[in-house]
């Protein structure tokens, strides 16, 4: 079992806005704050942002990708909203991916630093 994840960041203040309007959308909320790290979860933190202000930005074939499971479609529609809302930018919009299984809703975004993030969750489908 994963207990939580963490991404590098260039700009922590920003990382920090985007992934509290990100993460917002899917109930999660800003837990912890340190000189160089904040950790987002809904009971403990599960989703760490760490500075690594040397980075260099994470070319489109490359990069972690970490995905998030939600409740509901409306939760995975909010998080791709809010994301470009926020700054960041589409990897696939919101949609059934039936090639990662049946029910499979799923929405990938890009944060500023390229980290791949995805919400997920499994609906009924007819058939």
């Amino acid at each position: 079992m994963i207990d939580h994840v963490s991404i590098a960041v260039r700009d922590l203040d920003r990382a920090m806005r985007f992934y509290e309007a990100v993460l917002g959308a899917i109930g999660y909320h800003k837990l912890e704050v340190r000189p160089a790290t904040g950790g987002f979860g809904k009971k403990y933190p599960e989703f760490w942002i760490n500075l690594r202000a040397a980075i260099v930005p994470v070319g489109a074939d490359s990069g972690a990708h970490v995905g998030l499971r939600v409740r509901t479609p409306e939760l995975v529609d909010a998080f791709h909203a809010a994301a470009l809302a926020a700054g960041g930018s589409s990897e696939g919009a919101p949609g059934l991916r039936p090639q990662h299984g049946e029910g499979y809703y799923a929405a990938f975004i890009r944060d500023p630093d390229g980290n791949r993030i995805e919400a997920v969750t499994f609906v009924k489908t007819e058939g």
